[in-house]
């Protein structure tokens, strides 16, 4: 069994049209593997589905992994080079890049394959009743793959948009191959996976047979369902009329008939709200408990505040508010190093001060309106004093100067040094806030890379209640009695005054957009009650690798065409840090930890080197919208044009702002 699995999962031929003949005959003959006999019993669905997870969530690499997937955004930023803020340095692949089926990345044609290809098997035999086993079970691990299916093309439309819809898995014929690759519009993509996770929610159990949530249960495919649609609408939304969406000027697909904005802009905000009010009504009552400690767990690693240990349990299981995680297991061979950087380290990452101001004072008021509370003059002070008052959420998931990094054995503890806004891009903190967020306080863990046991959370219902609140408002311009209830829930345990009328009123928009680019949307400012809703999302799923998703959505980078942005961490120069610090302090354009105060008082981690820094050279980030979607592969137009000469005669056309050629940067594009 593992042999087949291995074959069709790993080894499979491409849908899509992007490898060759050759690369498929010097496969192992499949009369070997005897499909014919697989997917005969219950067991045999189980063990191929659980083969095709590959959901994001923390892995076992170096690297923060996903606590890290929202590095170099407004959020949080590693300080290192990332070529989407270069216009001009990211390039077209020569050859197929991650469109291929061979591509080293997690979410491919590859994947999509192996799932059709289960299909193709089991559905008739699931039909004729010839699977053996528990037939709510059969049905179930079925249901499996339609969500496996949905959530893979949803991770190739958020790269590409528009994409082949291809629910065979198809022989290794070059016509049959290219014919199969034409581009479909994204609206009909987004439909395709949304049938797919409808048909998933027919066939699901509302638990998963392993009791554990280490596998789908009914409310995954619900809550992916509105996480789709609610991307979907607000892509269309915000692109309107552009090239990335079908008919705008300069769209490059050739059938938008029938195409009406409104029309899929609405029935994705319906689709949204409707899947999330299933989950969000479950979820709303039992969102994990914030105690509001100091620390997540006493010495003897026991927890004593739910919802921080949420983030880092080793066990996840009983919290009702995770909905899906990943298992790692010293028995099983299966760790990760997570718990190395985030407890001895800084990992190499950091909340920017944009992100940090974001946090509401406990009393409701953002922190420079009036009668909030809060004191600038706090910063001099350190990150200790600034989160005075603060949303609970930003004080418990930033490591400050004093807090326990982990527990010894014998109870005491190792605490944490400002000193770590020193490390290298591995082992300090970027900015001087340092993310705590799934941080364990296993010694174990923290001193050994091997041996971390630390879940990782996959699908967690607070989600679908932020979904509903934003679908909601797009669609009806209000705040409805649900959303009222779901937003008041999300912040009486964050311990801010659940009154978000309040906040709205105090909202200060040109303030906001200082450091939170959710505050735009196409280059204009956002109202206040849409900001406010943006703001709950970004501050109850920090660093949870959905801020990438969500600025491209929004289209909330267009401001940075012409005005770059210059990251900022904590106050340093005229603190009590640099004076603490000044032995440690290296300000050099070449070799710099720090800096220099000719930037500014602040901590700018994208100018402590500034030799060779494209991004200092620029003044900053900036942005081209050719960026809000990937290059298409130069070898992928070789391989499916029908005139070798023109590479504009593949059906896989290039999308906006990209050339045919490789290893040419972005252009010009609305």
């Amino acid at each position: 069994m593992k042999r087949y699995i291995q074959l069709f999962t790993l080894g499979a031929f491409l849908v899509g049209g992007l490898t060759s003949c050759n690369d498929f005959l010097d496969r192992e003959p499949l009369d070997k593997v005897t499909p014919e006999n697989f997917f005969s019993s219950e067991e045999e669905l189980a063990a191929y589905a659980i083969n095709n997870y590959n959901f994001e969530t923390v892995d076992g690499s170096y690297g923060l992994n996903f606590f890290g997937k929202d590095n170099d955004t407004d959020n949080q930023v590693s300080g290192g080079s990332n070529n989407f803020w270069v216009p001009g340095n990211k390039k077209v692949p020569s050859d197929e890049g991650d469109w291929s089926s061979n591509s080293n990345k997690q979410w491919t044609w590859r994947n999509i394959r192996s799932c059709n290809y289960f299909f193709e098997q089991v559905l008739p035999r699931y039909e004729a009743g010839s699977i053996l086993g528990n037939q709510d079970n059969v049905k179930h691990y079925i249901g499996e793959m339609y969500v496996i299916r949905a959530y893979n093309y949803y991770k190739m439309l958020l790269r590409y948009g528009d994409l082949p819809i291809v629910e065979v898995p198809l022989p290794d014929i070059q016509e049959e191959l290219v014919a199969a690759s034409e581009r479909q519009p994204r609206n009909k993509v987004a439909r395709f996976i949304i049938e797919d996770l409808k048909r998933a929610q027919e066939l699901l159990l509302d638990k998963s047979p392993d009791g554990k949530k280490n596998r789908i249960s009914k409310n995954v495919a619900y809550l992916l369902h509105a996480r789709v649609a609610l991307f979907e609408a607000t892509w269309e939304k915000y692109h309107r009329g552009t090239a990335f969406v079908p008919g705008g000027t300069g769209w490059s697909g050739k059938d938008s008939q029938g195409y009406n904005a409104d029309t899929e802009i609405n029935y994705f905000l319906d689709e949204a709200m409707s899947a999330s009010k299933v989950v969000g009504d479950q979820m709303v009552n039992v969102l994990a408990e914030n105690t509001d400690t100091p620390e997540g767990m006493n010495a003897s690693l026991e927890s004593i505040n739910p919802y921080y240990t949420m983030f880092c349990d080793e066990d996840m299981s009983g919290y009702d508010e995770v909905l899906l995680w990943k298992q790692f297991s010293l028995d099983m061979n299966v760790t990760n190093n997570l718990q190395m950087e985030l407890e001895r380290n800084g990992a190499g990452s950091g909340w920017t001060r944009g992100m940090v101001n974001s946090f509401l004072m406990r009393n409701g008021l953002p922190i420079y309106a009036s009668g909030s509370g809060y004191d600038p003059n706090w910063e001099v002070e350190g990150v200790n004093k600034t989160l005075t008052d603060r949303d609970s959420r930003i004080v418990i998931f930033t490591k400050k100067p004093g807090d326990v990094n982990y527990y010894n054995a014998d109870g005491t503890s190792d605490v944490s040094k400002i000193d770590l806004i020193f490390g290298d891009s591995q082992t300090g903190t970027t900015t001087g806030y340092i993310i705590k967020k799934g941080k364990h306080y296993s010694p174990v863990m923290a001193n050994d890379h091997s041996q971390g046991t630390s879940g990782g959370i996959v699908f967690r219902g607070a989600e679908a209640l932020l979904i509903y609140m934003e679908a909601s408002y797009e669609k009806n311009g209000n705040i409805d009695a649900t959303a009222d209830k779901y937003w008041r829930a999300l912040r009486t345990r964050a311990k801010v005054d659940p009154d978000y009328n309040k906040t709205i009123a105090a909202t200060d928009m040109m303030k906001e957009a200082e450091g939170d680019f959710g505050a735009y949307s196409h280059g204009q400012l956002i109202d206040a009650t849409l900001y406010n809703i943006r703001r709950e999302r970004r501050n109850e799923l920090c660093a949870e690798a959905l801020r990438w998703e969500d600025l491209k959505r929004w289209r909330a980078l267009d401001q940075l065409k012409d005005t770059p942005f210059r990251p900022q961490g904590m106050l340093y120069w005229g603190s009590v840090y640099e004076e603490q610090t000044k032995d440690k302090c290296i300000v050099d354009p070449a070799k710099g930890n720090m800096s220099p105060e000719s930037s500014g008082p602040y901590i700018y981690p994208y100018e402590k080197i500034t030799v060779n820094n494209d991004i200092y050279n620029q003044g900053g980030f900036k942005f081209t919208p050719a960026h809000y979607l990937e290059p298409i592969g130069a070898a992928v137009f070789r391989q499916t044009a029908s005139d070798a000469g023109d590479f504009t005669s593949s059906n896989v056309y290039q999308n906006p702002g990209w050339l045919y050629e490789a290893n040419t940067g972005a252009v010009s594009v609305e």
